[in-house]
């Protein structure tokens, strides 16, 4: 990335400008890996939005709100409005917004109701009816949305400025550009996308979400929960997408989309899982990271060449955002600090990204902080874990600058809208990085009921945006950077070396699990532990694992001694509890204490429910780093 340097400069923060110190160009150390960037000047500000409703009620939205008739958005935290990524002009963005409080037809802003998708100007300048948003699916016709599906999450436009991956369907505007006078929701069409589940073609297709266009435009990733052993499970999936205009089997039967050639990103042998028994020695268990854990899709890199996960942790509680070549399976880990990291989208160059990562708010620290624990008590953790993130309608997330190589030292990347917003503010999924690698699109939402107010010690913080409106469209824009030309991608080869082929009607495969027993993990430098593992009667699932440390170490420099056992119970596939203790210490080669991770006499017990997110636990989990401690969060906190 080409920067205009303009010397180091003092931290300044005013309304709408985060650090200004001037990115400088990284000088690589003794190991290869670049010395940290420099902070780069970085302005955040708003980007308009429809006005907000006065309320839900129809009719509400009247001339005096919005003179032009062009609708008003509805108020509250939850999908009323959502980001979507830029146009090819890197000029407009895709938003998702909900509508709401429209008069009742035959009055034409009847139409200004329900769920839409907008183009929103990023560059000051309106469409041209004066407005700095372009309602693209309001008004369109019946016939031109047979078959669409409720999901409109992630907005993602292709690179031909013609169509959005919108949800579950794709908008179309055929011949002309979508920010043009020229394409009208009469011309507008939307294709559900369907993914065929059944080997004879029959029926809807199966259940998808989280879906990522991959930078050749004719790929697509996502992801499919399964329920297996009355445990909440996903994977990850690859493949392509063609367009039929006159489906033969299975519905809806409209022109639709079809997802085809897919690769379940899994392998389900049990030694190409991070945590398996040796195949040389069943009494050893073996902790490789680099191995694909791979959890959820998350995107891909902008060569195409990578697709980003969240998956098994490579330090034990540590969620980071992960990528693995498409071609060699190779891992590489994106992100390392304790918080927890999900959604990213790479820069044009792939040589950043930006990340949404609760680090800053410790929120993590207490579960996550001490480093060099391997991933082993993770095989019943890591989806609760994962949960803290967020306690209900309350995130955490906030977004950030990082280079290609990752947190390191005591670098951790460059928070975009540092003085721009209050804790109460928190962005959402995803950020999304423009064409020509100067600017980056996010949304954040303001902490809402039940929250904070009511029985909820956190009293609820009163919006200043218009409207009073709990959500807003936000762009930090990279000031010192030149655009750049995006590159063009070769459609990728339909097959994932070291993924498995999917056929349709297929089981879904379960995760193996090392078998119940007694087992050996060597530091990769010296010591060990004995690991126990236990499953439950029935034999469907883990129940336990105990570890016992006994100066294990993987660098030969710090050593970690003492025990953690946790104990699952699935109370539903999406409602888990934990019933935790540890009594953990990392010392230097001297034996001095360094961190520990410990428990209460009663230990830690949570429960949480996977979809819900809202935290509940008795007792305490402590993690003390030098001469600071982390505790959990207070309930519902």
């Amino acid at each position: 990335m080409r920067t205009r340097s303009k010397g180091l400069a003092a931290l300044v923060a005013l309304v709408g400008v985060t650090a200004f110190l001037s990115p400088a160009e990284a000088a690589p150390n003794s190991h290869g890996t670049p010395r940290p960037p420099a902070p780069e000047r970085i302005r955040t500000d708003r980007l308009p939005l429809p006005p907000t409703a006065p309320s839900e009620t129809q009719g509400s939205c009247t001339p005096a709100v919005n003179p032009r008739g062009t609708g008003c958005m509805a108020a509250d935290w939850g999908f009323a409005m959502r980001a979507g990524g830029f146009l090819p002009d890197s000029r407009t963005v895709t938003v998702s917004v909900r509508f709401t409080g429209a008069p009742a037809a035959p009055d034409p802003a009847s139409v200004y109701s329900g769920t839409h998708l907008l183009l929103v100007r990023a560059d000051g300048e309106t469409f041209p009816n004066g407005d700095a948003w372009k309602c693209l699916t309001c008004g369109t016709p019946p016939d031109n949305r047979q078959g669409m599906t409720g999901d409109t999450s992630y907005p993602q436009p292709f690179a031909d400025g013609r169509r959005v991956l919108y949800g579950t369907n794709v908008i179309d505007c055929g011949p002309y550009r979508l920010d043009t006078p020229a394409c009208t929701p009469e011309r507008l069409r939307i294709y559900p996308i369907r993914w065929n589940d059944t080997a004879d073609g029959s029926g809807p297709g199966g259940s998808i979400r989280e879906l990522r266009l991959h930078p050749d435009q004719v790929h697509l990733g996502f992801n499919a929960v399964t329920v297996s052993g009355g445990r909440l499970d996903q994977y990850g999936y690859f493949g392509r997408l063609r367009f039929d205009p006159a489906p033969t089997t299975g519905t809806p039967l409209v022109p639709r989309y079809e997802v085809e050639k897919v690769s379940r990103l899994f392998d389900a042998s049990p030694t190409a899982q991070p945590v398996h028994v040796d195949p040389r020695d069943s009494s050893k268990l073996v902790f490789d990271p680099a191995l694909p854990g791979f959890g959820e899709l998350r995107g891909f890199s902008k060569d195409g060449s990578e697709v980003f996960y969240v998956g098994y942790p490579v330090e034990s509680s540590n969620i980071d955002l992960m990528a693995i070549d498409l071609r060699t399976g190779k891992v590489r880990r994106m992100t390392a600090d304790p918080g927890y990291t999900d959604p990213g989208d790479a820069s044009p160059d792939d040589r950043w990204i930006v990340a949404l990562d609760t680090r800053g708010y410790d929120r993590m620290t207490f579960a996550s902080g001490m480093t060099g624990i391997p991933a082993v008590t993770d095989l019943l953790t890591t989806s609760v874990v994962s949960s803290f993130r967020n306690n209900g309608q309350r995130r955490f997330f906030q977004p950030y600058l990082i280079d290609r190589y990752g947190d390191r030292g005591s670098y951790s990347g460059q928070r975009l809208n540092y003085s721009n917003t209050s804790p109460d503010w928190n962005a959402s999924a995803d950020p999304r990085w423009s064409p020509d690698g100067t600017a980056v699109v996010f949304n954040e939402r303001l902490l809402s009921a039940p929250a904070c107010g009511g029985a909820n010690p956190l009293p609820c913080p009163v919006s200043t945006e218009p409207g009073g409106r709990r959500t807003r469209l936000m762009i930090s824009r990279l000031v010192d950077r030149e655009p750049v030309r995006p590159r063009p991608v070769k459609p990728r080869p339909d097959t994932v070396p070291w993924a498995t082929p999917y056929a349709p009607g297929s089981a879904t495969p379960q995760r193996p699990y090392p078998p119940q027993g007694t087992y050996t993990l060597r530091g990769k430098a010296t010591g060990g532990a004995t690991v126990d593992i236990v499953w439950d009667d029935a034999r469907t699932a883990v129940r336990t694992v105990s570890v016992r440390y006994h100066r294990y170490s993987d660098d030969g420099r710090t050593f970690l001694d003492g025990s953690e056992s946790v104990t699952r119970i699935s109370n539903s596939p999406t409602l888990t509890s934990l019933d935790w203790y540890s009594d953990l210490v990392r010392t230097d080669r001297h034996g001095k204490a360094l961190a520990t991770k410990k428990t209460g006499a009663d230990g830690f017990h949570v429960t949480i429910d996977l979809w819900q997110t809202v935290f509940r636990a008795t007792g305490t989990l402590t993690t003390t780093i030098g001469s600071r401690t982390y505790t959990q969060p207070a309930d519902g906190t």
